[in-house]
């Protein structure tokens, strides 16, 4: 029995390891990964997609393009209702405060609120009247773009860093400062502890300059965000161009420094969130984000080490320009309030107030020269590499009336902040698919074009998304052959779901295999919709309603374009 026993076994083990090392032979050529492989064969299976969806193309017509030298920034801006009241005055006699989100919102990201509710109740008077607060929660640089248009002007603005404060009094608004800090907080890098330890290994230790100088090198994949509108990616860019030049961060020594930095940072993300996203799914090994948003997540502080960087963060209050003397007494009542111990302690509990150890290495900057790193970052983000970008307009049967009416004006009013050495085309979609403007440099003719275009869109029929798509990434593939360094985009601008042709399984692999990121701007839309196509390559997805969307757009464009 034993013999036996042996021999069945013996003969079981043989069996086992040629069924692995023949399926190890028969698999032998899919060593590489399905993404390789999708992106091997991407180009091929689209060509016979857009085959399929055989699409037509419209005859062009031209548009004359006319330029408003003084920009209307605040025609551009949306309603300051889009912005949301987190605690209501509740007196005659109040003072309004625009404050960035991650102490205006709820939760932990709620500690200014908080102490407004906590004002309000406390019966305060001023001149014998009582008074109260009013936040509302403003991005800080749209914030900025609010008060020096004039667009919609509060008494007290409490950005996350006195750089807008700075930009804001170079654009000609004054400030006067109630409180130099409210609550403290810093910038910083988020490294995976492999990063980490790789840096420190190499460079002996990790900083800013250890930082720029691995992303140089392509040692590691490096994200940040859009310096137009976040307080980090502001603070990151000008503290980056001071790493090249600290004499002169606008000179061309910071200026080749950066390019070759830039050249190696796959994006720069709209949102934390994209950039989050991107981290998780391994596209970014480093990226920035406030001391305080670290510390409350409980994901990224065990698999993240924090280096912080640059000026800090310590949410200034200052009274805006017009604000009467009444209304700065309130704005000091509430910094008081904000500065008593009971306070400063919720702070803290909320991950504020932490590392106040931690001093800029950098010396006061003026708003001029952050208004110009951002002229700068806007011309040279793409280190001489040309964007290839496609719009993709949903002119389906939905879309009739206002919506289209939101994507016309949006597209045409934000044109100008297109670069024109990117390269630009135009798709519409309905049950079919027209190309529109075929891609071509974005120079004054291909503008006309382009404004001509969607002039003369119109909405009818169905909704097939994914085949317009196809047609677009066909589009850019194709010149990509001709121009194999240049960054492909693709900008979907729709109002729901698809319901003909193509959906997001069949080109899922083509989109992962190309590599393009499909940036989606809802019009009053299914917005999970829109996300999930987004989120194939760690683009962004904008909510954009009728009222907002031009302002979306230049915030989008200003990043990536």
């Amino acid at each position: 029995m034993n013999k036996k026993t042996i021999g069945i076994l013996a003969t079981v083990v043989i069996l086992v390891c040629a069924a692995v090392f023949g399926g190890i032979y028969l698999t032998r050529n899919l060593g590489k990964s399905e993404k390789t492989i999708s992106k091997e064969n991407a180009g091929k299976r689209l060509s016979k997609m857009v085959e399929k969806i055989d699409p037509k193309t419209s005859k062009p017509v031209k548009s004359p393009i006319e330029y408003d030298s003084s920009e209307n920034e605040a025609a551009e801006l949306p309603d300051i209702d889009t912005c949301p009241v987190g605690v209501k005055a509740t007196t005659d006699l109040y003072a309004e405060i625009y404050s960035s989100p991650e102490k205006a919102g709820t939760g932990t990201d709620g500690w200014l609120c908080e102490m407004a509710e906590e004002f309000n109740k406390a019966g305060h008077q001023v001149n014998g009247k009582p008074v109260s607060i009013q936040i509302r929660k403003v991005n800080s640089g749209q914030a900025l773009d609010y008060i020096a248009t004039g667009k919609a002007v509060p008494e007290g603005f409490a950005p996350s860093s006195m750089l807008w404060v700075n930009m804001l009094n170079a654009r000609g608004t004054n400030t006067e400062t109630i409180s130099e800090r409210l609550v403290g907080n810093v910038a910083g890098i988020l490294l995976s502890e492999k990063t980490y330890n790789q840096i420190v290994e190499k460079y002996g230790s990790v900083d800013l300059k250890a930082i720029t100088e691995a992303t140089e090198a392509g040692e590691f994949s490096m994200g940040y965000t859009n310096p137009f509108a976040s307080s980090a990616g502001l603070n990151f860019l000008i503290c980056t161009l001071q790493r090249y030049d600290l004499g002169n961060p606008l000179s061309d020594t910071a200026v080749q420094g950066f390019q070759k930095f830039q050249k190696n940072v796959p994006f720069v993300s709209l949102t934390t969130m994209q950039m989050r996203d991107a981290a998780e799914n391994g596209s970014l090994d480093g990226f920035i984000m406030e001391y305080q948003s670290y510390a409350n997540d409980t994901i990224l502080s065990k698999n993240y080490k924090f280096t912080p960087y640059g000026y800090r963060h310590d949410n200034p209050l200052v009274s805006v320009a017009g604000a009467s003397q009444e209304k700065k007494d309130i704005l000091n009542l509430f910094a008081q309030h904000c500065a008593a111990e009971k306070s400063k302690k919720r702070a803290t509990e909320y991950g504020f107030n932490q590392m106040d150890d931690y001093l800029c290495e950098y010396g006061d900057i003026s708003g001029d020269v952050l208004t110009a790193a951002q002229k700068l970052y806007k011309t040279n983000k793409d280190s001489g590499r040309p964007v290839i970008g496609v719009f993709v307009t949903d002119v389906s049967g939905s879309m009739g009336g206002e919506p289209l009416k939101a994507l016309q004006t949006s597209l045409i009013n934000s044109m100008k902040y297109i670069n024109t050495e990117n390269y630009i085309g135009l798709v519409s979609y309905s049950d079919d698919v027209t190309i529109e403007v075929p891609i071509k440099q974005f120079n004054m003719e291909q503008q006309t074009y382009f404004k001509g275009a969607v002039e003369n869109l119109y909405a009818s029929g169905g909704t097939a998304t994914f085949d317009g798509i196809c047609v677009a990434m066909n589009m850019i593939n194709e010149l990509m052959e001709q121009y194999p360094d240049a960054k492909p985009m693709l900008f979907v601008l729709s109002d729901g779901e698809t319901n003909t042709g193509y959906n997001l399984n069949d080109i899922r692999d083509v989109l992962t295999g190309l590599k393009i990121p499909v940036y989606t701007i809802g019009y009053n839309a299914d917005l999970a919709a829109l996300e999930s196509i987004s989120s194939v390559n760690e683009a962004a997805s904008i909510d954009a309603s009728t009222d907002d969307v031009v302002y979306q757009l230049k915030i989008l464009f200003n990043a990536n374009m």
